[in-house]
């Protein structure tokens, strides 16, 4: 098992998409990235804690790898916006990925390079991926429990 943290806007739409793919094992909405122990939702929105909405993958080697998953990443946001994905505007909605190693890193490079070379202009971070923080449970597994579909995140084929 291994696990990869990406960050694409508001944490329910990302997590809608990966935790049907195929080889993902667990989902979990959350916080990377801040100063701040154990940050609320309240308080990452209000933007004292420097938290980015992010989402943990947590997934089955033999049946996916980083790279297909960060394929998906890349499809189910805009990576070319800075601060904010569709309608939702803040820091805490960037576009960022949180590498566990210098493989995923270099994998991650290596894609941006592909959308790079199509003409996109990536605003896609890599940062190492430091302190996971769970969201509440409210937010877990949120379009799976009310029923609805992400407002803003659509999937685009960009690979």
């Amino acid at each position: 098992m291994q696990t990869a943290y990406f960050a694409g806007g508001c944490f329910w739409g990302v997590e809608y998409y990966f935790q049907n793919e195929t080889g993902v094992l667990k989902t979990t909405v959350g916080f990377m990235g801040g100063d701040k122990e154990k940050p609320t939702y309240q308080e990452v929105c209000a933007h004292n804690t420097g938290h980015i909405e992010a989402l943990a993958v947590e997934f089955d080697e033999q049946k996916t790898d980083f790279e297909t998953l960060a394929k998906l990443f890349f499809e189910i946001h805009d990576p070319t916006q800075v601060n904010r994905q569709g309608p939702d505007i803040g820091e805490q909605y960037q576009s960022a990925i949180f590498y566990n190693s210098e493989t995923q890193k270099e994998t991650a490079l290596k894609l941006i390079n592909i959308l790079e070379n199509k003409g996109l202009k990536i605003a896609t971070k890599l940062l190492k991926s430091d302190r996971f923080w769970p969201a509440e449970e409210y937010h877990q597994k949120y379009y799976e429990k009310s029923g609805g579909t992400p407002y803003c995140h659509t999937r685009i084929k960009r690979f």
